[in-house]
């Protein structure tokens, strides 16, 4: 949400009162990746790690329908190859706010591997935004990776953190 300091101080320095739309989807993102950390923050703390993905799946969807995040689980989600639909397709482990890409891991360490895997997902459904959350290590590990799709060959990831 937008405090009404910022507006006034917004206000004047270029004398319009309100945010551009493009100012405003990047502070709205923000606070939807951030708000969906947090509830993957909050199933490490009461969870730990050491459990199967399915676990945290199910904890995962718990936490954010407590927290009134807009989600939807195992979203199917058609893969196309030179203009043809492929059978095999795949499915994303949460959508949230409709537009954030979110996969969940269990797993040791996060790598190249589990990157490249989420950067193809968002190449598949040309989202630009994702989440790759590991719950599988002593810390929660978290990447924040965002497609510039003027710009596909590198797409910069940008968090890469382990909470505290």
């Amino acid at each position: 949400m937008i405090s009404p300091q910022m507006t006034q101080i917004f206000a004047d320095k270029t004398g319009i009162f309100q945010f551009p739309a493009i100012l405003l989807r990047y502070m709205n993102s923000d606070a939807q990746t951030f708000a969906i950390i947090g509830a993957a923050m909050e199933i490490h703390r009461e969870l730990g790690h050491g459990f199967l993905e399915a676990v945290y799946q199910e904890a995962f969807a718990m936490e954010l329908a407590s927290r009134q995040i807009p989600f939807q689980r195992e979203v199917p989600l058609q893969v196309r190859y030179k203009n043809q639909t492929l059978a095999c397709g795949y499915k994303a482990d949460f959508i949230c706010f409709g537009e954030i890409l979110v996969e969940l891991k269990a797993i040791e360490r996060l790598g190249d591997v589990e990157k490249a895997q989420v950067i193809n997902y968002l190449n598949a459904t040309k989202f630009s935004r994702a989440l790759l959350l590991n719950f599988g290590s002593p810390k929660l590990e978290y990447q924040r990776i965002v497609l510039n799709y003027n710009n596909l060959i590198n797409p910069s990831v940008v968090h890469l953190r382990t909470s505290a």
